[in-house]
Formats: structure tokens, C-alpha cells, sequence
């Protein structure tokens, strides 16, 4: 085994490096997509690639179709009225149209298709609230953009999507249709403000004490959500280590983040990571066979838009394959997500054993996060992300992604694990085999297929 060398192990356990862009990019503030603070964002990533000592830093520039939060609100009439209209109360979800709705509440609980179901005609002129829960039960996550579109396509005319962590967060995140904008309003509001909506939803329904409401007339919501969508421009950063191979091993993570948050895990830990395990790679540069490319990709959240930039300009034969970082620094316990492509697999696990540390890896082929621009095309491709007792996404898109968070120690730990496994890659010991684009599409659970079709995102022809 090509094992990374001591000396590279104690420089990643003692660095600040990581930490330092880690706090200055959370420092920044808003990395919407598209904005002024996610081009300082890669700005910033820049200065770290020629610090760390790579090669051809500097960024790469795409179009995308952006989005500008204006205020939203969020009103509640009937036996119980309540206004909600400050953004820690009711925030709009990217991708959504301005626009107003009036109209019942119909609860679908989390989402699932059953609840949907069970709904039936009710959902029709109505506003559908979902939770941001996957039940314990279901065999995969569901993301809000599915339980949008569901909504949307059942004729619900807006769509209230509430937090299931307690702390007066709301949520926020795309709501996925590929033609922007999508065909109806769509917030996100706190589990406590979903709680009490869901409250007086569940009493029309014939399940509450009416007698305590003098009536159960179903609630009636009224949306308002002010917003812009416009084409603007993103940007990728962009450095390399290594011999100049024409095949390049690809580390990567996404530099934006969501205007609420200082986006500290989701993911400026990623980008982070990215420069330290770069500048790690630069101290054993001539250990390498194979060139490491390092991108920080921009308008991973509302859509992957930079990493289809990187993937539809870059020939499939020089990728050897991805390694992507997200949502990495919730803990020291590394997760990876392998769609399916066992050298990739195979390769953490024997770096998991050769520390001693833990390691989770799932098999199924997800379409969320930058890789699944790879993985579609059938190029080996991975997440990294870690795990923690949080339920779901935990803080994430909310007001609370914040520094105080992340722990320092953690990231080192996850520097050195993902150092040493691109130190593999790139050194010839491990081949990720690429795939067939056919393959990946036949591989690809029912229930992810439904989510792409439904969302207009299926890359695949019929």
C-alpha cells in the first residue's frame, strides 16, 4: 500500500492553514450564488491555492440563472391569526416565482409519497406544507424539491416547507425545477411556526379538540414572497498539483453557500479542505504519477451549475475520478457516498483502517451534491461528507450553519483521511474504473428517477 508519508500526517494534524480560509470565508458573509460575496468567496480559495505553492490558480467564469431574496410573508386567518414576515420567521426558497397565494392549508406530513396520496383532492387550490424529515422508515432521503414538484403537480398553488429541528430556524434551499423559476411560491418557515400551522391543519381535519377553537374551519394561508430572476454570472476556483498528466484525479466541493447563513459546514469547511489537502499533496508533489486538479465549485445550491460547467468542458477521459467534500466538518467521522464505484470504496476503507478511524459508505447513486454532475456521464466519482447526531441536514441552510459549530480538530482529522486517499488516487495504486452512462441510468433507484423526472432535471433520454 502507498501509504502517506509521517511527516505529511503531522503537518495535517498540527495545521491552521484549513482553519484560517475556513474563518475568513465564513467571515464574508453572503455566498449567495452568482453574488459579489461568492465571487469573494473564490476569490479568497485563490489566494490559498498560491499560498499552499499550486500551480494555475485562478478562476473560471459560467452563466447561470440567478436568484435575489426580496421579503416574504406568511399570514395565518381563521380561528387563529398570526403574521410571519422577518426572514427568522419565513424565507423564501430559491428557484420559487414572486408571487401571492391565498389559500386552505393542507398538511402532508413529511412528504412521502403516501402522505401525497393520502391527501388526494384537497391538495388541489390548496397550500401543501411538508416537513423537512425523512422518516426512519424510507429507504431513502427525500429532498424538498421532490416534495415541491409533488405539490406543484397536485395542484397546490403554494408550498410551506417546515424545519424538523427545534430552534426557530427556518429552512431554505432550491426548489429544483431545471426551467426556472418554479410554478408556484414556495417558504420556508421554523419547525415552531410548522408546528402550530400543522396544529390547526390536523383540528379541520377532525383529529384536534375543536371545542377549544370554537370551530375547525381549515386554516387559511396567505403567501406573499418578493423575489428576482435573473441570468448573472458564477465562478469555479481552480489550482493543480502533480506532474502534467493529461488524466487528473479531481478534488472538489462547492464555495457557495445560502444567503442566510454564514455557510460554515455547507460547505466553506469543504473548500477549506480542498486548499489543505492541496497544499498537503504540494509537500509530496514529486511522490505523484497522476496531476490532482482542485476546484471549488460556485452555484452548487441552486443547482450544480458549476460543476456541469466543469464536467461538459472537460473531456470524460481526462477525469480519473472525483473526490467531492460536502457538509465535512460536523464531526471526525467521515462518511462516503460511493454510487456504486468499488475502487473508490475500497480506497477509503483501507485508509479508514490504516488510522483507525471510522467510516461509513452507502452504495446507492444519489443526484444530490457536485459529484452527480460526474457520476451521470459514468466517471468515477465520490462524496465525502461526516456524520453527526444532528437528524438530516441538521443546522444546514439555516441561520445557525455558523463557525461556532465546526471544531478545528475535526478538520484536521478529515484533511488527513482525505489527503491520504487522493494520495492513492494519484499515485497510481487504485483504478476507478468509468462506466457507461447507460449503466449509471439502469442503476438509479426508482425513487431518485421519479425526483429527476418530475423536476425536469433527467439527464437521460427516453
Amino acid at each position: 500500500m502507498t501509504e502517506l508519508p509521517d511527516r505529511v500526517v503531522g503537518d495535517a494534524r498540527t495545521s491552521d492553514f484549513g482553519w484560517s480560509l475556513l474563518t475568513d470565508l465564513t467571515d464574508i458573509g453572503d455566498r449567495m450564488a452568482g453574488s459579489t460575496g461568492e465571487r469573494r468567496g473564490a476569490e479568497r480559495v485563490v489566494e490559498a491555492f498560491e499560498a499552499a505553492g499550486l500551480r494555475n490558480a485562478g478562476l473560471d467564469e459560467f452563466e447561470i440563472p440567478g436568484w435575489w431574496r426580496g421579503d416574504s410573508s406568511l399570514s395565518v386567518s381563521g380561528a387563529v391569526e398570526r403574521r410571519h414576515e422577518n426572514s427568522h420567521e419565513v424565507i423564501a426558497l430559491p428557484g420559487t416565482p414572486s408571487g401571492e397565494a391565498t389559500a386552505p392549508l393542507v398538511d402532508v406530513g413529511d412528504g412521502t409519497d403516501e402522505e401525497f396520496a393520502a391527501a388526494g383532492e384537497a391538495l388541489e387550490g390548496a397550500i401543501a406544507m411538508a416537513s423537512s424529515r425523512t422518516p426512519d422508515s424510507h429507504d431513502r432521503w427525500i429532498h424538498r424539491m421532490e416534495k415541491y414538484v409533488a405539490a406543484a403537480e397536485r395542484g397546490a398553488v403554494g408550498f410551506v416547507f417546515r424545519n424538523h429541528i427545534e430552534g426557530a430556524l427556518p429552512p431554505t434551499g432550491e426548489i429544483g425545477y431545471h426551467n426556472r423559476p418554479g410554478p408556484i411560491p414556495a417558504v420556508g418557515v421554523s419547525k415552531e411556526v410548522g408546528e402550530r400551522l400543522a396544529r390547526l391543519a390536523e383540528a379541520a381535519d377532525g383529529d384536534g379538540d375543536e371545542s377549544e377553537r370554537g370551530g375547525a374551519d381549515r386554516p387559511i394561508v396567505s403567501l406573499d414572497v418578493d423575489c428576482r430572476n435573473e441570468p448573472t454570472t458564477s465562478v469555479n476556483a481552480v489550482a493543480e498539483v502533480g506532474p502534467d498528466t493529461e488524466e487528473a484525479v479531481y478534488l472538489t466541493a462547492h464555495v457557495d453557500a445560502h444567503d442566510v447563513s454564514d455557510g460554515a459546514n455547507d460547505n466553506g469547511a469543504g473548500s477549506a479542505l480542498v486548499a489543505e489537502v492541496g497544499r498537503l499533496l504540494a509537500s509530496v508533489e514529486d511522490d505523484l504519477d497522476t496531476r490532482v486538479r482542485l476546484v471549488t465549485f460556485g452555484s452548487e445550491e441552486i443547482g450544480l451549475w458549476g460543476a456541469y460547467h466543469a464536467a461538459e468542458t472537460t473531456p470524460e477521459e481526462e477525469i480519473a475520478c472525483v473526490v467531492n467534500l460536502d457538509g465535512a466538518c460536523s464531526s471526525r467521522n467521515l462518511r462516503v457516498g460511493t454510487n456504486g464505484f468499488e475502487g473508490m470504496r475500497s480506497t477509503f476503507e483501507a485508509v479508514a483502517d490504516a488510522f483507525d478511524a471510522p467510516l461509513t459508505t452507502g452504495e446507492t447513486i444519489s443526484p444530490h451534491g457536485d459529484q452527480w454532475a460526474f457520476v451521470q456521464e459514468g466517471i468515477p466519482a465520490v462524496m465525502a461528507s461526516t456524520t453527526s447526531d444532528q437528524s438530516g441536514r441538521g443546522w444546514g441552510h439555516t441561520h445557525a450553519d455558523t463557525l461556532d459549530k465546526l471544531d478545528s480538530r475535526d478538520l484536521r482529522e478529515v484533511a488527513t483521511l482525505v489527503t491520504a486517499a487522493v494520495y492513492r488516487f494519484a499515485t497510481g495504486e487504485v483504478e476507478a474504473e468509468h462506466r457507461s452512462r447507460e449503466s449509471i441510468r439502469d442503476a438509479i433507484d426508482e425513487g431518485y428517477v421519479e425526483e429527476l423526472k418530475t423536476g425536469g432535471r433527467w439527464p437521460y433520454e427516453e
